[in-house]
């Protein structure tokens, strides 16, 4: 018989029994879960003192990744389960921004146990013998081994040592070959990673631009690793803010990959926690805080980015370990202003971001990156908002100035190709792109520019495969500013809509969505798709189109006329590009009866540069006009510059 100590803990009513997972209140069994029992052990085990959130987190769910707001609901339902007070300070006291104390005093029982335990019965297994050549009887070899006895000739070590020398040889080669393919597929994969925005812990409104900037400045940094394929911010803005569900949001991103955050800035000071986590098996991959200064906010992508690195075991080329070490100066207050105004932007409030981002440039004029997103800005404000050619001339000069700073960076390329097809200049756009493609090749943006460009020029085949190449590369790549509108053109209407996200609210989305319907003559629903849109966001320029569209289908035919000419006249006031856009008044206009105003419009859409004649020669919204002899001129001029594009850029 052996005696053993079986520990348990008292407090209050309650017996806790860890060995045989048990929670007793005056005899009776406490139902509660099997976590929420692993954080009552931690608990009062560690009675009286403070227990860290993050310590005890990696205790309860070791080698996993959770979100904070588990222990929260556990803590909560182990407060319910104990009896204890509304404010929670009887039994589990909570210490603001730090953890857990076990108020309840506790003691600490130990109860002997008895364990019968037997000694085995060894027996010795019998010798085997045999006979020798005189009949006598002689050990065998076997025998010899047992009580000591050599038996190995110089010979037989000979033998021995050439065996043990081949199986050494071949352990050394298979192993180290499998560590050389494992090094190697290593090497060659990629990994697919989003950085959502990170949490404010103080809830502080004045702080809460940092997260979404501070993502989107990690996922800038990283853009140019070619074994790293990095989620866009457009594609992760919608987290902010939100609990997040690890396996849904990976397969909403189709990443393998994710990196949290939180922050918390008190005055100057700032702490910034991130990990990056694999989705598959859920484990941390990486994770650590940040103290640092409010001044050096600078510094953050640069840390998490380095430790992405480290923590996926990404192998980088010499041009691109030089990249992630270029430091670029900054004034710190001309900084925050840029990530201030890199927020309003994602928020869509544009006219704000371009306050904020000028000042910065006024602060510090050699931050490329800001002038790469104020080009971006003025560019979003004049197309979407009817913002005029000054607009439209501020953009290509803030990404020319952001290019002579930084002429590899991807952004300002992106942006500058984006504006040069928007202004007509699409034949110069497409060689930016290709370029840009040479050494970002798996840059989902790059793609969807190049399919927007070739869209502009006809070449529609290849425009959706350009397009389909980037939402392949990142499923959320421009889903609420851009449509894939090569499927539209090409009248294959189902694909079309499905290329649509079916739950999206945004304006821009509702509109295409509508104008899909309306093309497969579903007026009831087009209708209220284009009133919806209109509601949303009345001075995109989409949605003014869709509701005139809206009022002829009403039989408000007049209205609508009036809605598209007071449209057209703020594009001619103001020089506002897009020829895309405008093409949609010239289809409006023609499907209204007012062709005159059609064909003035779809002059000014083809001479700005929206030239894609094979759609243009069939759109059936544009048959009122066939007969017309300024249509066919028109047509003669879509053609011939159709024509030399593909021979350009396809043919040669």
């Amino acid at each position: 018989m052996t005696l053993t100590a079986h520990v348990l803990y008292e407090f209050d009513k309650f017996r806790l029994d860890p060995a045989e997972q048990l929670l007793l209140c005056e005899g009776r069994s406490v139902s509660i879960t099997p976590k929420a029992f692993q954080i009552l052990c931690v608990l009062t085990e560690s009675s009286g003192r403070l227990i860290d959130k993050n310590d005890l987190i990696k205790r309860v769910w070791p080698n996993s990744f959770v979100e904070e707001a588990n222990l929260s609901v556990n803590i909560s339902a182990l407060r319910k389960a104990l009896g204890d007070t509304p404010d929670g300070q009887k039994f589990i006291a909570t210490v603001p921004k730090r953890g857990y104390r076990f108020v309840m005093p506790v003691r600490e029982v130990r109860e002997l146990s008895q364990i019968e335990t037997k000694t085995p019965n060894i027996e010795r297994p019998p010798v085997p013998i045999a006979k020798t050549a005189e009949g006598g009887v002689a050990p065998t070899e076997v025998a010899k081994t047992a009580r000591g006895d050599s038996v190995l000739t110089l010979p037989r070590l000979a033998g021995l040592a050439v065996l043990i020398t081949i199986t050494f040889g071949f352990l050394f080669y298979f192993f180290g070959h499998q560590r050389q393919t494992a090094q190697s597929i290593s090497a060659l994969t990629v990994r697919r990673l989003a950085i959502l925005p990170f949490q404010n812990l103080n809830h502080d409104p004045n702080s809460d631009f940092l997260g979404f900037s501070l993502a989107d400045a990690v996922i800038t940094k990283l853009g140019y690793l070619s074994t790293l394929r990095v989620r866009p911010s457009s594609s992760v803005q919608k987290y902010r803010g939100q609990m997040i569900d690890i396996a849904k949001v990976a397969a909403e991103l189709n990443v393998d990959t994710l990196l949290t955050g939180t922050f918390i800035r008190e005055g100057e000071d700032l702490r910034v926690t991130s990990q990056l986590i694999d989705v598959k098996s859920q484990n941390i991959l990486w994770k650590d805080s940040f103290d640092m200064k409010y001044d050096r906010l600078r510094s953050v992508q640069d840390t998490v980015a380095q430790q992405i690195i480290k923590g996926l075991e990404l192998h980088l080329t010499p041009s691109e370990a030089a990249q992630m070490k270029r430091d670029e100066p900054v004034n710190p207050v001309a900084y925050e202003y840029y990530l201030r105004g890199v927020d309003l932007y994602s928020r869509g409030d544009l006219l704000p971001a371009i306050k904020m981002l000028e000042a910065s440039t006024q602060i510090d004029p050699n931050y490329a990156l800001t002038w790469a997103h104020l080009g971006s800005a003025y560019s979003a404000e004049a197309s979407l908002q009817l913002g005029g050619r000054d607009r439209y001339r501020k953009a290509h000069a803030a990404f020319e100035k952001s290019l002579s700073l930084q002429p590899d960076q991807i952004e300002p390329q992106i942006y500058m190709a984006n504006l040069l097809t928007d202004t007509g200049k699409v034949e110069q756009a497409v060689p930016l792109l290709r370029r840009a493609l040479q050494t970002n090749p798996n840059h989902a943006e790059v793609h969807w520019e190049l399919g927007y460009a070739y869209r502009f020029a006809g070449m529609l085949q290849q425009s959706i495969a350009e397009c389909e190449r980037a939402r392949a590369l990142d499923p959320a790549v421009k889903l609420n500013t851009s449509a894939l509108n090569a499927y539209l053109y090409l009248g294959q209407y189902d694909k079309f809509l499905q290329s649509i996200p079916k739950d999206s609210s945004a304006a821009f989305n509702v509109f295409y969505r509508g104008f899909g319907e309306y093309y497969k003559s579903d007026y009831e629903n087009a209708t209220q798709d284009f009133d919806r849109a209109f509601e949303l966001e009345p001075s995109l320029l989409q949605a003014q189109v869709g509701k005139a569209l809206s009022d002829g289908m009403r039989h408000q035919v007049a209205r609508g006329i009036e809605l598209l000419r007071e449209t057209e006249k703020k594009i001619e006031e103001r020089g506002v590009g897009d020829p895309e856009a405008s093409y949609k008044i010239a289809q409006a206009s023609a499907v209204l009866g007012d062709k005159t105003s059609a064909l003035r419009v779809l002059e000014r859409s083809i001479v700005n540069g929206f030239f894609p004649y094979p759609y243009l020669a069939t759109d059936p919204m544009l048959n009122s006009l066939r007969n017309e002899p300024q249509f066919a001129n028109l047509m003669q001029v879509a053609r011939r510059r159709h024509e030399a594009f593909k021979h350009t850029f396809f043919e040669r």
